[in-house]
C-alpha cells in the first residue's frame, strides 16, 4: 500500500509537525489550511530535507464542505491514493458563556465538528473506493469533561470523538480503520497564551507520539499516554466546585 497522508489544518502546530514527521517516515503528503503561505514554507522545508517526497498544497477552509470533498478528490489524484487522512483543522477560543461570544462559539462548532465531519465523510468515501485507508480524528483531553471557559471547545471535541466511534463501528471488518487521538497540552500557537498548561510537551515529540499511534493502528489514545490516560478517567468524577477552582476562570 502507498505511504500517503493528507492533513488538514497543517499551516502550523500539530498539523505542520505531523507533516514533517510523516515525511521523515517516507510518506508523500497533502497539506491544507487557510494560510497557504505557511503551507508553501512547509512544502519547501519537506522537499529540502527529503527531495523525493511529493507534497500537494491546497488552500482550504473546512467550513466550506464542498471544498473539502473537492480537496480530497484532487489530493487522491495527485498522490495516487489516500492512505491516511488526518482531520486536524480546528480552532479554540477561551471565554465564558453569556459574555457576547456566541459567534465565536458557533465558528468553533462549525470548524471542529462540521468541518471534521466533512473531512471524515470524504475520507471514508475515498477509502471505500480504494478498499483501504485510515481516518484519524484529532479530538482533545477537553472531550472528557466540559471545562469552564471552554464550553464550546469541549463540546466540539466530545462530539467529533463520538462521531468517530460510530464511524469505527460502521467500517468494522473492513480494511478501513479509525483512530481517535486525544492530545493533552502540546506546545502550539493554539494554546501558547494560556496561563496554565500542565504536563506540556513540545510539538515535535507530540507529532512523533501521534505518528507512532497512527502507524500502529490504535483505535483511541491520549497523547501522551501518561498522565492523560489516568486523568481521562478522573475528570468525569471531579465535583463541579473542584473543577471550577482548578480551571481558575477558564484556562482550558
Amino acid at each position: 500500500m502507498q505511504k500517503t497522508v493528507l492533513i488538514t489544518g497543517a499551516s502550523s502546530g500539530i498539523g505542520a509537525a505531523l507533516a514533517l514527521e510523516f515525511a521523515a517516515r517516507g510518506y508523500d503528503c497533502a497539506v491544507s489550511a487557510r494560510r497557504v503561505e505557511n503551507l508553501r514554507t512547509l512544502q519547501q522545508q519537506i522537499q529540502r530535507q527529503w527531495p523525493q517526497r511529493k507534497v500537494h498544497v491546497a488552500a482550504l477552509d473546512v467550513t466550506d464542505h464542498d471544498a473539502v470533498f473537492a480537496h480530497l478528490t484532487a489530493a487522491r489524484a495527485v498522490l495516487g491514493a489516500l492512505g491516511i487522512v488526518v482531520a486536524n483543522a480546528g480552532v479554540a477560543a477561551v471565554g465564558s458563556v453569556g459574555t457576547d461570544r456566541f459567534g465565536i462559539d458557533r465558528v468553533t462548532i462549525e470548524t471542529n465538528v462540521l468541518g471534521a465531519m466533512a473531512t471524515a465523510d470524504a475520507a471514508i468515501a475515498a477509502f471505500r473506493q480504494q478498499g483501504w485507508g485510515r481516518l484519524v480524528v484529532i479530538s482533545s483531553v477537553a472531550a472528557f469533561r466540559g471545562l469552564p471557559g471552554n464550553a464550546a471547545y469541549s463540546a466540539s471535541k466530545a462530539a467529533i470523538a463520538t462521531y468517530a466511534d460510530a464511524v469505527r463501528a460502521e467500517v468494522r471488518g473492513t480494511a478501513i480503520g479509525v483512530t481517535t487521538l486525544y492530545p493533552g497540552f502540546i506546545d502550539t500557537p493554539m494554546n501558547d497564551k494560556m496561563k496554565s498548561r500542565p504536563f506540556l510537551i513540545d510539538v515535535t515529540k507530540g507529532a512523533r507520539l501521534m505518528a507512532n499511534l497512527i502507524e500502529r493502528g490504535v483505535q483511541a489514545a491520549t497523547v501522551p499516554a501518561l498522565p492523560w490516560s489516568v486523568l481521562a478517567r478522573l475528570l468525569p468524577l471531579l465535583p463541579v466546585g473542584v473543577l471550577a477552582r482548578a480551571s481558575s476562570g477558564g484556562n482550558r
